[in-house]
């Protein structure tokens, strides 16, 4: 399974940061609710909080970029990053999958 940019470098730093916003910013969804993030990543570029990156992650996902899905993936990126077993099967069923 090819990972989305924003999942490469969120759970392995691969592309880097700078990287995975210039490939969001490329390839973006028409989706009304990720307008926003698209813009903020314009003007911030990589200072952006990855926790932005996950809220944005989420609504290309199709889900809600709600408080409590973004604690929910942050948490299951965090066991994934530490090696923990099915930690990234975790994160990628919590933020959703994109349709290419």
């Amino acid at each position: 399974m090819e990972l989305h940019p924003l999942d490469g470098y969120l759970l392995d730093g691969r592309p880097g940061k700078a990287e995975a916003i210039a490939a969001a910013l490329r390839e973006r969804s028409p989706d009304p609710r990720a307008q926003p993030f698209y813009r903020a990543l314009e003007t911030v570029g990589a200072r952006a909080a990855d926790e932005a990156l996950l809220a944005l992650r989420l609504v290309l996902g199709g889900k809600p970029a709600e408080d409590a899905a973004i604690v929910e993936a942050r948490e299951a990126r965090a066991r994934a990053k530490a090696g923990e077993p099915g930690a990234r099967d975790a994160y990628l069923r919590s933020v959703g999958s994109i349709g290419r």
